[in-house]
């Protein structure tokens, strides 16, 4: 995050314009519509400022800018098109620690004007941190078309009701559980239709049927999938928006995490290998207790919490206690990451079967069925393996696979950090040393794999994350 995103009141606040322009005049129209009172620094005036002048709406000083004009000021916008003169009114600004904003300039900005998209009292703001203007304006245009004018008597409306919905409900959770209900309800359709008399009539019933009584909690077992934010399903991202606390694992991307609404509480579970911040154990009488606390409660897992993230413990320990809960799958990493990296799990010419297991050591052993692993036209998908590789390799073929056996490391499929490392059972654990990879990975072994080399489509920043293991065998 460049820039903090705020909301300045500027009621009544003096507030100056330096340039007299055509930029400069749609700054002081912005600024006039949030109720400041605005002085203009110019030498001349934009016709549309003149015009404002002759109304009364600005004061103007018909000059360069100078020090004196900061006297009693609030808030600065420079506008001009010489650098040097905006370069001056952001020291003098930044020097005397009033907010200062020059026009397409980030570098002297201590703030930067966003998109806006104005449905007062509700208002949205847009911002690239100055980085691509026309993006913010374009995604403006687009969320222009998708909320409604009426959203403003929505917002409005609401507010007249918020003190009164605070007076009713003792608990701050109920709250916010009655408008998340009501914002969803047939009293916004009531506001779309011009019905606000007979949407406030609604409210107040629904006020009127609510207990005062302490939040029923519950639990949400949902899956953020192998990591990249825009696989999440719309179910997910809506309870991710309702929870009050999270408890998430370490497979669960920060780009995933920062989507979890922002005052919910949060607490990492770890789940690393050899070392749990939390047992399982500890995870589900953690959700119990704070279920019991009326909390609604985000259990956040990589991937599917059905597959291998022990999503079944957890609900039969929340069922015990009669807990109520809902399932969320996700997109697991087998999925996710084949589909990422360009190799197919299955294919009529190459594998009829795909079978999932974990690579985890135990005693530095991996207790597996390598008999039924290593039957022909099958893709095997290998969950955490990464420290085992070389083991599991050297099992598969002394059980019988080819050490020719095309086979794949991936590291953080799906996401921008994404890297891919292909070969063969024999060379991949020698060529991921060399690649030092590091957890979250996912392997895959069988003939599709040869299939990367025409299908790979997701190229993460054209760098070299992605390595061409025939090529490396030709050097070597």
């Amino acid at each position: 995050m460049d820039f903090l995103p705020v909301f300045l009141n500027i009621k009544n606040k003096t507030c100056l314009v330096v340039g007299g322009g055509e930029v400069a005049t749609r700054k002081v129209m912005l600024l006039l519509q949030a109720g400041a009172r605005v002085s203009v620094v110019s030498p001349e005036l934009h016709t549309e400022l003149q015009n404002y002048l002759s109304l009364g709406k600005i004061n103007y000083y018909a000059e360069y800018f100078q020090l004196k004009h900061l006297q009693s000021i609030s808030l600065v916008i420079a506008a001009t098109n010489d650098r040097a003169i905006n370069l001056q009114v952001s020291e003098a600004a930044q020097q005397r620690h009033i907010p200062v904003n020059v026009v397409d300039d980030p570098d002297l900005c201590t703030f930067i004007m966003p998109s806006i998209v104005d449905r007062s009292p509700l208002m949205i703001a847009i911002s690239s941190g100055g980085q691509s203007p026309v993006l913010a304006r374009l995604l403006r245009a687009q969320l222009e078309t998708k909320i409604p004018v009426a959203y403003a008597r929505l917002a409005s409306i609401a507010g007249q009701f918020r003190q009164r919905v605070q007076q009713h409900f003792e608990h701050p959770e109920k709250r916010r559980i009655f408008w998340e209900k009501t914002l969803q309800g047939p009293f916004v359709e009531m506001i779309l239709a011009g019905q606000d008399n007979a949407a406030q009539d609604y409210l107040l019933q629904s006020l009127r049927q609510e207990k005062n009584e302490p939040p029923q909690g519950e639990v949400y077992l949902v899956g953020a999938g192998p990591g990249n934010p825009d696989l999440l399903t719309f179910r997910a991202m809506r309870l991710m928006q309702q929870a009050d606390v999270v408890v998430y694992d370490r497979l669960v991307s920060p780009a995933i995490l920062d989507m979890v609404r922002r005052d919910a509480t949060r607490i990492y579970a770890g789940k690393e290998r050899n070392h749990h911040t939390l047992k399982q154990e500890s995870i589900n009488q953690l959700l119990v207790r704070l279920a019991q606390e009326g909390k609604r409660v985000l259990r956040l897992k990589g991937g599917d919490p059905f597959i291998f993230g022990r999503g079944g413990e957890e609900i039969e320990t929340l069922t015990s206690h009669h807990i109520p809960f809902q399932v969320v799958p996700g997109i697991t990493a087998a999925s996710g990451v084949a589909a990422y990296a360009g190799i197919p799990l299955t294919h009529r010419d190459y594998a009829q079967s795909c079978i999932f297991v974990t690579g985890h050591l135990k005693n530095n052993s991996i207790d597996l069925d390598w008999p039924f692993l290593v039957r022909p036209n099958q893709t095997i998908v290998i969950y955490m393996g990464l420290l085992g590789l070389p083991l599991l390799c050297q099992n598969l073929i002394s059980h019988g696979l080819s050490h020719n056996t095309p086979a794949a490391i991936i590291q953080q499929g799906t996401t921008q950090q994404q890297k891919i490392v292909t070969g063969t059972l024999q060379t991949l654990p020698g060529l991921a040393a060399t690649a030092n990879l590091t957890p979250p990975t996912l392997i895959i072994v069988g003939e599709v794999v040869k299939l990367h080399q025409n299908l790979a489509w997701f190229e993460p920043g054209k760098d070299t994350s992605r390595i061409d293991i025939i090529a490396l065998n030709q050097k070597n």
